[in-house]
């Protein structure tokens, strides 16, 4: 009997230990899962993404809240639309979301995302960052093509003179980036061939596009069979075989060179030739301590081109289609750029762009109102983890729609108007970057190594145009009449051709 009550009181001891001990954790741990929009079975809330994910997003969360969860198919997809849950993300949590969800466009597109910006978390990864922002991006590496950024933008003002009438400033604008990219990144363009140019952006078109799709096999597998009948296969194949071959043709032509020059200078080397320096030429192996397979060039030369082509051409379409829109902020940016340039009848050199706060100011505003990537790319939770008190379990995909945030009418004055004098000087917005309320090169880890050769680029050959001409809409042309419909890819863009009227300015 003694006995019995002895190892009651024991059990019931332990078993009041045992609740203290999960109360008690309970506390600490987060309340529960952030909530989930209602959706329907098998597809969830595919269904509501529509034609523009970023907006469909935004009414989601406003009535749902700035953490909440979406379910693609079978995937549970964690949406982000505040300052405070992106900096937890990108900061506080940063490694813990450091890694990229699987996708079969991307592995079947990007070489089995062994490269830069689909790869997962590792330190194969790592590697390829160390490479990307000290041989590839870095500040002197970036210096090193201000010739090139000078030249394309010269060749782009010439081409509008030339043109001595209305031009679509969207091909010439896809003319310029591509070229720019080609010549930094590959060593020459690969548009002078009959037809070259338009093949070029037909080619880069169809990626961005494809890129900015939901796969059905994905998200929901057993439906994979509608990727094949749909053509989404078909297409990304071909685009596929029609990047790799001319991949292939710029590998060559660089393993050629470099095999009749004994050495070549570090100032005439492209970022193919860099590539090829660090990777062993022969059998992939290591060297200088750095492994890098083919595939890893391959990817990483497309992670260049890719990254620079579109993203550039449609911030450089939304800020002239902005300004056309607003003469006043036109005449000012104009104003500054001829003041401190001065009368020279040539093209703006990147020297001069240090004293133009305004055309800084005109770029920052655009990629607040029109982020290239206004989801960011998606990030996957290595571990299980926290956000804002909810739980989130491992192998959860999570988007930052950063577009709501730099739309937000709690955080922006005047949210929705362009105002570039919000990035003048000392103004609170100066500070968004800090506290996570602008971010269109992300942050973190995953942050876009690019962005300086971007801005570089953006400033440059915007200066340019603002400079040699004085821009009004044709025909007579209202800018109410202006289309501001926005298509969704991996890059956003303007949905119709920017069509303007350039007078040349004489200084």
């Amino acid at each position: 009997m003694f006995y019995q009550s002895s190892l009651l009181l024991v059990v019931s001891w332990f078993l009041f230990f045992v609740f203290c001990l999960r109360w008690t954790r309970s506390k600490k741990s987060p309340v529960d899962y952030p909530p989930a929009v209602p959706g329907l079975p098998v597809f969830g809330n595919l269904h509501q993404l529509g034609s523009l994910p970023h907006r469909s997003l935004r009414a989601l969360a406003e009535k749902h809240g700035p953490v909440m969860v979406v379910r693609l198919g079978r995937l549970p997809t964690v949406v982000v639309s505040s300052p405070a849950a992106a900096q937890e993300v990108l900061k506080t949590r940063d490694l813990a979301f450091a890694s990229r969800p699987d996708s079969s466009i991307t592995d079947r597109l990007f070489y089995r995302s062994q490269e830069l910006a689909f790869g997962k978390y590792g330190e194969a990864w790592r590697q390829m960052r160390r490479i990307g922002v000290l041989h590839l991006l870095s500040q002197k590496q970036v210096h090193s093509f201000r010739k090139v950024r000078e030249e394309e933008a010269a060749a782009l003002v010439a081409r509008i003179r030339a043109a001595a009438g209305p031009v679509n400033l969207s091909d010439m604008m896809i003319d310029f980036t591509s070229d720019l990219i080609c010549r930094v990144a590959l060593g020459r363009t690969y548009a002078d061939a009959k037809g070259g140019g338009s093949q070029l952006r037909a080619l880069f078109g169809e990626f961005s596009e494809i890129m900015g799709l939901f796969p059905v096999r994905d998200c929901i597998p057993w439906l994979g069979w509608i990727d094949w009948l749909s053509g989404l296969d078909g297409r990304a194949r071909k685009i596929g075989l029609e990047l790799d071959a001319l991949l292939e043709k710029v590998i060559a032509e660089h393993r050629h060179r470099r095999k009749l020059a004994a050495k070549i200078d570090a100032n005439d080397m492209d970022l193919v030739d860099v590539l090829l320096s660090l990777g062993d030429r022969d059998d992939d192996a290591s060297s200088s301590n750095i492994s890098l397979t083919m595939d890893n060039i391959k990817g990483l030369i497309l992670d260049m081109i890719i990254a620079g082509t579109d993203t550039t051409k449609a911030t450089l379409e939304w800020a002239m289609v902005e300004l056309i829109r607003r003469p006043e902020e036109m005449a000012k940016v104009q104003e500054e750029i001829r003041r401190v340039a001065g009368p020279r009848g040539e093209e703006i050199r990147e020297e001069a762009l240090k004293g133009m706060e305004q055309l800084k100011a005109v770029l920052k505003e655009t990629l607040r109102l029109h982020p290239p990537g206004p989801l960011l790319l998606p990030r996957e939770s290595m571990e299980s983890t926290e956000l804002q008190n909810y739980r989130i379990p491992k192998g959860t995909r999570l988007f930052i729609n950063i577009w709501a945030i730099a739309r937000d009418p709690a955080l922006w004055d005047k949210a929705e108007e362009f105002l570039p004098e919000r990035f003048l000087g000392d103004s609170d917005a100066g500070a968004a970057t800090l506290d996570f309320r602008y971010l269109p090169f992300g942050a973190g880890r995953r942050s876009c190594p690019g962005a300086g050769f971007a801005m570089a680029s953006l400033e440059v050959v915007l200066a340019n145009l603002l400079y040699h001409f004085d821009w009004e809409l044709p025909h007579g042309m209202s800018a109410e009449e202006m289309d501001m419909d926005e298509v969704f890819g991996l890059v956003v863009q303007k949905k119709s051709s920017v069509i303007l009227q350039g007078r040349p300015f004489e200084a």
